[in-house]
């Protein structure tokens, strides 16, 4: 089903119905708007139709200075099949050209008291929102100290214990369970949890909790940028694990690769402490100081200077 209809856009934008109201479900498809200047001037081979179309101030004064025969063809090669809608912006006059080719094609023309700067933003970050590659992900996502950590493993490994342990040490929880994902930008992952189960968190041998209602509305949040996976797995005697954290290991969700860390579970680790301090240490990379480099820097001076004495 489309994620977005040009009927979406009415209550949204606070805008007005003039014609073409039979179109009013067509789906929008791209998150890219056009200002249709150069077709204005009659170039149409590149016009993209499937584009929210936006006519402001310059458009429309361009267009009232051509001619009846003008006016009208460029109006007919505007409105098409698969054109969502035609915005006019700052309250302007709709030309009648335009008003009878959309209702020639049921595209329709809506009218806002915007600027077309302004709502030209307004539009694009509304459906780059909505339009944005989604994926589902199992697992718990906890912003902890403004760092928004995907909690990953196989079932009953301890994701969400570690979580509630997280939330009644200050941190937030974002989702239990199944973790809604969404590329917002190129580099963004956001995620989120189903409406179904938002502020819930479900423990094994105690149920269902909902953790706004126990721990206030600061225990939770509705979505946060994804920063960093830590992965957790029962621990195995003969497996080689990180120890200085030199290992720059990645996961790649939909097309955002994200720094992952590799967590091993058994009796006597608090897994809450752990990956706090992992979090904590994540930011300080981010602010260029890297501990694991620097005791490795350090030995490898130690090392060459215990070499140059042996000579």
């Amino acid at each position: 089903m489309p994620k977005v209809r040009t009927k979406d856009l009415l209550s949204k934008f606070n805008l007005q119905l003039i014609s073409g109201e039979e179109g009013i479900n067509r789906p929008i498809s791209t998150s890219d708007l056009s200002r249709p200047g150069i077709e204005m001037a009659g170039f149409y081979e590149y016009y993209p139709a499937e584009r929210l179309q936006l006519l402001g101030k310059t458009e429309l004064t361009f267009f009232n200075k051509l001619g009846p025969k003008e006016r009208k063809h460029r109006m007919d090669m505007l409105c098409t099949d698969i054109t969502p809608a035609i915005i006019v912006t700052r309250g302007q006059e709709i030309p009648e050209e335009l008003i009878e080719a959309s209702i020639r094609e049921s595209v329709p023309v809506l009218l806002s008291d915007m600027t077309t700067t302004r709502l030209f933003s307004r539009l694009t970050n509304y459906l780059e929102g909505k339009l944005a590659p989604t994926t589902a992900v199992h697992g718990v996502l906890v912003d902890i100290y403004g760092v928004g950590v995907l909690i990953t493993g196989k079932s009953g490994v301890g994701k969400s214990e570690t979580a509630l342990e997280l939330v009644k040490r200050g941190h937030r929880l974002v989702a239990d369970d199944c973790v809604e994902i969404r590329q917002e930008d190129q580099d963004k992952l956001v995620g989120g949890a189903p409406d179904l189960i938002e502020h819930l968190l479900e423990i094994r041998g105690l149920g269902i909790i909902n953790v706004m209602t126990l721990f206030g509305a600061g225990a939770v949040l509705n979505r946060k940028k994804i920063s960093l996976i830590i992965n957790l797995e029962i621990w195995e005697k003969n497996k080689h694990y990180d120890r200085l954290g030199l290992d720059d290991e990645k996961q790649k969700i939909i097309d955002t690769e994200l720094p992952r860390l590799t967590v091993p579970v058994r009796p006597g680790r608090n897994l809450a402490v752990i990956i706090e301090v992992a979090s904590m240490n994540f930011r300080l990379k981010r602010m260029g100081m890297n501990a694991a480099e620097q005791f490795a820097n350090k030995l490898s001076e130690v090392i060459e200077d215990g070499d140059s004495d042996d000579l």
